[in-house]
């Protein structure tokens, strides 16, 4: 399959932004560490306890709603053995969405914890903390090879790249501006994913055979529409 130059022009352009954004955004995490009077590592950890709830809303919607979530979400809904009954995630996050913010939010800001696991280690010890931390820390290792899979296999669906080359790309662009700004980086270029993942589907459309509607253009498989 051949490159789409256009195509990666604009990849490449919206991967200098992200960069770019990155860096300001360490600069603003450096300001705010020199005010900072708690611990340093809080500023980059939960961004000194300063993110703005705007700001805080796009990285939070950012980080649940990533490409992974959206392109199986897709998948199942879009499968005729499986339907629209399988796309648990919406319900399933606002129901956390509103028990962390009714029952957790307040106690755990006005303790200054900073994990969610910081309450369990204070009552319960390092022990009983170590069994909670090895799912998360798998499904959180899970979560993040889903998003990449999902990232390698548009990109190489949309422009011909390798996925592999264009995982390891994304990482890369992801392992640097983290390392430079913390949560500030992420945060401020979450706003721009965000903005960007609007643009995804009518990428994503540009490429299927509009003359064969009822035709799967991934699987070359006929189908039924899904209602």
């Amino acid at each position: 399959m051949a490159v789409d130059v256009p195509g990666l022009v604009s990849v490449v352009v919206f991967y200098v932004c992200i960069l770019a954004i990155g860096v300001w955004g360490s600069r603003k995490s450096k300001k705010v560490e020199k005010e900072c009077t708690g611990p340093k590592s809080e500023v980059s950890i939960i961004g000194g306890r300063n993110i703005r709830i705007l700001v805080g809303i796009f990285t939070m919607t950012a980080t649940w709603v990533g490409g992974g979530y959206i392109m199986g979400t897709a998948e199942s809904v879009y499968s005729p053995t499986q339907g629209l009954v399988w796309a648990l995630g919406p319900p399933s996050y606002a129901i956390c969405f509103f028990v962390g913010g009714l029952f957790f939010a307040k106690p755990m800001r006005s303790k200054r914890y900073v994990t969610m696991l910081d309450p369990f280690q204070n009552r319960y010890g390092k022990v009983f903390t170590v069994t909670l931390l090895l799912p998360a820390l798998v499904s959180d290792i899970l979560w993040v090879a889903c998003i990449l899979a999902a990232l390698g296999g548009t990109m190489s669906i949309i422009l011909g790249l390798s996925s592999t080359i264009s995982i390891i790309i994304s990482a890369a662009v992801s392992i640097v501006y983290t390392f430079l700004g913390g949560l500030y980086s992420v945060a401020y270029t979450d706003i721009i994913q965000l903005c960007f993942i609007f643009y995804k589907p009518v990428a994503l459309c540009s490429i299927y055979d509009t003359k064969s509607s009822s035709h799967c253009y991934l699987t070359n498989t006929p189908t039924q529409p899904v209602i």
